[in-house]
């Protein structure tokens, strides 16, 4: 029996089960116990099990990781009673994000449609991290991206990229002018930032609307719990320019320095704040690297346009150092439309790649319409069609057979509990690439190493519908970082809309709420953060998560209105153990892996194509960005269509 702390939560209403209708969970004991939704849900539609509508535990959800943990804790993986399918294909593409989508637009791009392409991949749904989360309410279609959210400036993605987008019709001036009035909203209606001081760091629940402006001013400050010396010091750090706290060396050499001290030391010891000031920047660098100032380097810091550092007369990166790297995201983005938003993120982009694949498998012919097609995954994985996409398939084994010309890739994977095997003249290996050495056995110890060296980022991207956001007009917010909570950031998703998929025009209308976390262990090396944060992350259940969720926006929105028990119509975590890719940090790693694209960096080795099979995603370019791994998927289709001249078993 749910206690009553609990229930004023809404815990038992019983929303960690598929009870939905329409993406509104049903009370436990129907209208008669809680009459309040009796209105809602006679608005509501019956819900299927079509993947972006899906609620609970997402991302990497259950069914996904057991086989691969299972392959990894055994050393591999018995493929003596694999059942060969009799399946052969010109391409087998392992994983189906992102990366392994746009593979198979290159490969057939330039093969023709004549070509057998089959893409596997371990989730129930296809998109890797750009996947969305859907809700209907009220016979509306809500959306939210579940991963990957950002075009990030577009002016620097690389050609390959910058072609694809154009061949599935995607149109970025197009639709920033659509939205070009939408996206100013928030602002319109007087919503702007804040910070909420949890009582379990400061003694008290306290919401502080930030007052316009870059830093933090004197009326804002004087309504914080913040000692009398830390309020000083938000004050100095952005007022007059700062002192040398590096005198006498060049701005090279003050560089080398920073890049080898964390932010949080050069704050703490070198610009001497007080320490309640690093409340406010503790998690920098959690939207790059998921590890906060702690981990992070100062220099980045520095690049991020974080403050303290006015005195030292740094001079500027050259242009391209940072940007134009597959891994540069760090540095200050050029000046042009800086990231581009859909209402879903990137999941956008697997859609319209998945209708260009696939034509027939999602409706439509527009960027616009895809925005609330609805994919017929019964289409996806068809004979006699160019792309071939399975799902629910876990690949185990990865290795050559024959000799000569009739050489070729055999690919085992695990569906339904059975091993199955299928063969390809040629391989890409889209999939993270720490589990390479696992699946390719027969690779060059060097290339083992290297492909093993990155420790990709965990992180959680949660959704949550709610039936209005009036209590964001009350408070006068769109957005509210939290720092010391759970999930550090709550907002208002960008008001962008695509096509039918509308945004919320009024605070009345339902909305999708985004929160992120990023778990780790503050204090420790920056792998060792990443692997207790994965092992938090596959051991936290979803009651866990949602009971967190609804306690935070009870306190956060309390004082708008906001009842968590009446407001929260569905909630989605997107789990990501092995979340984005690593990325090199020059705490860690040598500072020409970090400003130069030297063959020494471990991605540069572990990509290096091996017979048949070649190596993409944006782990190959220690990049967790889109265009990153478009790149690497280019990279390896070219590196198959020149090892090897191949008709195509279609023609």
């Amino acid at each position: 029996m749910a206690n009553a702390f609990d229930r004023d939560l809404g815990m038992h209403r019983g929303i960690t089960r598929r009870d939905f209708l329409n993406g509104v969970a049903l009370p436990v004991g129907g209208a008669l116990v809680l009459p309040r939704w009796a209105g809602a849900l006679e608005q509501a539609a019956t819900v299927d099990d079509y993947p972006p509508t899906l609620t609970g535990m997402r991302g990497s959800h259950d069914g996904s990781w057991e086989v691969a943990h299972q392959m990894r804790d055994q050393r591999g993986w018995d493929i003596s009673r694999a059942a060969d399918t009799g399946e052969r294909y010109d391409l087998v593409i392992v994983g189906g994000g992102i990366s392994g989508l746009a593979a198979a637009h290159f490969f057939i791009t330039h093969v023709g449609r004549d070509a057998r392409v089959l893409v596997l991949d371990n989730h129930d749904d296809f998109g890797g991290h750009a996947k969305r989360n859907e809700f209907r309410y009220n016979g509306r279609t809500l959306a939210l991206n579940g991963g990957t959210l950002n075009i990030e400036s577009p002016e620097r993605y690389n050609a390959p990229s910058r072609a694809l987008l154009d061949a599935i019709g995607i149109d970025l001036d197009r639709f920033l002018a659509a939205n070009a009035d939408s996206r100013r909203m928030y602002r319109r209606l007087g919503l702007g930032s804040a910070y909420f001081f949890d009582k379990e760091t400061w003694g008290a629940d306290r919401l502080v609307k930030r007052d316009g402006g870059r830093g933090y001013s004197a009326e804002f400050l004087a309504q914080t719990p913040l000692s009398d010396g830390a309020r000083r010091d938000l004050l100095r750090l952005y007022g007059a320019p700062l002192p040398d706290y590096l005198p006498g060396l060049s701005s090279a050499e003050k560089k080398a320095r920073l890049a080898k001290m964390t932010y949080t030391d050069f704050m703490l010891n070198l610009v001497k704040v007080d320490p309640q000031v690093m409340w406010f920047f503790q998690n920098t660098g959690h939207g790059s690297f998921s590890v906060g100032a702690d981990a992070l380097p100062a220099l980045f810091a520095w690049e991020m346009g974080q403050p303290g550092f006015s005195g030292l007369q740094l001079e500027p990166t050259p242009a391209g150092v940072l940007a134009d790297l597959p891994g540069g995201h760090h540095g200050r983005q050029r000046p042009g439309r800086g990231a581009v938003h859909f209402p879903d993120g990137n999941a956008t982009i697997t859609r319209l790649l998945m209708r260009w694949l696939i034509p027939d498998a999602v409706p439509g012919s527009t960027q616009e319409d895809v925005g609330t097609a609805r994919v017929d995954y019964g289409r996806l994985d068809r004979p006699n069609q160019a792309a071939r996409i399975r799902l629910n398939s876990t690949v185990v084994h990865v290795r050559h057979r024959g000799s000569g010309s009739g050489r070729d890739v055999e690919v085992s994977y695990v569906r339904g509990g059975q091993t199955h095997q299928v063969r390809g003249r040629a391989c890409v290996m889209a999939c993270w690439n720490t589990v390479i050495p696992y699946l390719v056995p027969e690779l060059p110890q060097r290339q083992r190493e290297a492909l093993a060296f990155g420790v990709k980022a965990p992180l959680v991207y949660t959704s949550i519908a709610i039936r209005n956001w009036t209590a964001f007009e009350n408070l006068g917010v769109s957005r509210v970082s939290t720092p010391s909570m759970y999930h550090t950031r709550v907002g208002l998703d960008e008001a962008v809309s695509l096509g039918d998929l509308h945004h919320a025009e009024s605070p009345d209308e339902p909305v999708v709420l985004s929160l992120a976390h990023y778990p780790g262990s503050a204090g420790k090396p920056r792998k060792e953060q990443h692997r207790i944060g994965r092992q938090d992350l596959l051991s936290t259940t979803f009651e866990t998560f949602e009971r967190k969720l609804r306690d935070q926006l009870g306190r956060v929105l309390g004082g708008g209105g906001f009842d968590p028990g009446r407001d929260i119509l569905a909630i989605t975590v997107n789990r990501w153990p092995h979340g984005y890719a690593y990325t090199y940090n020059s705490l860690y790693d040598p500072m020409e892996w970090v400003y130069t694209s030297t063959n020494e960096r471990p991605c540069v080795i572990g990509r290096q194509p091996f017979g048949q099979i070649t190596i993409a995603n944006s782990d190959a370019a220690a990049s967790p960005h889109t265009d990153a791994a478009m790149l690497e998927a280019h990279r390896a289709v070219q590196e198959v269509l020149q090892r090897r001249a191949m008709p195509v078993l279609g023609g």
